[in-house]
């Protein structure tokens, strides 16, 4: 029965896509047995991928409400599903591995013996998963860089969605969590290379699922501000799902141990697939070629120029500005990339155009 029920939850997987979905490897067993127990494996293969009431979902199992309820509620609190409120009624859904319940596993922050455990299997099962997978190979993003806006040279355009201020501002609640990246390697006992790991950051439903579930931390617009302006200042990525709207979260990514960043790097052109529309400006007068922005810079685009001035390979560079936010004498700033198409409209949007094969 165990064995069936895990063969059954990799072909749910599979169906419901996303990185990471089920793959028919040895270390996907290893990671899944651990992840759930028999009785949330079948839980989870049935269900849907719209939100349903515990009552409903145990009708379509024929099984006691109070006994699929209980198993629900674990499962949301470990991150197995997700789970939301309406009308004082709860309901749940079923999610993928990412963006979804590999995610969820480290946002909570916790260091204990099973934690290590996890961070270990699931590593071991990305791996694999990498290995039998094309990184190389092109598709349309469903990741964006945002720019640091504030530093976006004067009689350039920016957009609403280019403003990480602007989603803050329309957004009830937020929260925050830990980097599920960072902290996983922490757990593997990797550096993480001095980077702040208190800056996942979750907007409206998301932020609620997160403070409920996960042990988010609900914050202020100003400290939601704070946290963004630490992440610059450590050379982090603003990097968000690559919509203009329903922006669910904001992610402040390193070079190191973020997987967008990482497949993207594994890409020949990694600034051509991940990027914010914008490139870095440098003002010859001010810059004292101290080398700071080629040491920050999370593609390596930057070298030095003949002229003591850095030159920027657009092939790589992803228009993040980290290079910017740490150059001492301010001689870098934000100018708009010519020809670069505004992202899709929304999830809707964002599917067809992976459907379509764009790039």
């Amino acid at each position: 029965m165990s064995q069936e029920v895990y063969r059954q939850l990799l072909e749910v997987m599979k169906k419901r896509g996303g990185e990471y979905s089920g793959m028919d490897l040895p270390e996907f067993f290893a990671m899944v047995e651990e992840m759930f127990t028999p009785q949330e494996a079948e839980v989870n293969n049935a269900l849907p991928r719209g939100p349903v009431t515990a009552k409903d979902l145990a009708g379509q199992m024929g099984k006691d409400e109070r006994e699929i309820e209980a198993i629900l509620e674990t499962m949301a609190n470990k991150g197995l599903c997700m789970a939301f409120k309406v009308d004082q009624t709860n309901y749940y859904q079923g999610a993928r591995f990412m963006p979804g319940i590999l995610e969820f596993q480290f946002m909570p922050g916790k260091i204990t013996e099973r934690d290590k455990k996890m961070a270990r299997l699931i590593h071991a099962y990305e791996k694999a998963y990498d290995q039998k997978t094309d990184r190389v190979k092109g598709a349309f993003p469903t990741a964006r860089v945002i720019t640091v806006d504030t530093l976006v040279k004067a009689g350039n355009q920016v957009h609403t969605y280019d403003q990480v201020q602007s989603i803050i501002d329309k957004s009830d609640p937020i929260s925050v969590t830990t980097c599920f990246c960072r902290h996983a390697a922490v757990l593997r006992e990797e550096d993480i290379h001095g980077m702040p790991n208190d800056t996942c950051m979750q907007f409206g439903p998301s932020a609620q699922f997160s403070i409920e579930r996960l042990g988010g931390r609900k914050v202020t617009k100003q400290e939601a501000i704070e946290v963004l302006k630490r992440s610059e200042e450590a050379g982090l990525i603003h990097m968000s799902q690559n919509t203009t709207e329903d922006i669910g979260f904001i992610c402040n990514c390193d070079r190191w141990h973020c997987f967008t960043v990482k497949n993207v790097l594994a890409k020949p052109k990694p600034g051509l697939y991940f990027n914010s529309g914008f490139e870095p400006h440098f003002d010859a007068d001010l810059c004292t070629a101290c080398g700071t922005c080629i040491d920050r810079c999370p593609p390596e685009a930057l070298t030095l120029g003949d002229q003591d001035i850095p030159v920027v390979n657009l092939d790589r560079c992803f228009g993040c500005a980290v290079c910017a936010t740490g150059c001492p004498t301010e001689a870098i700033a934000m100018a708009n990339k010519p020809g670069f198409p505004a992202p899709p409209k929304d999830g809707k949007a964002l599917k067809e155009a992976l459907k379509m094969g764009q790039s």
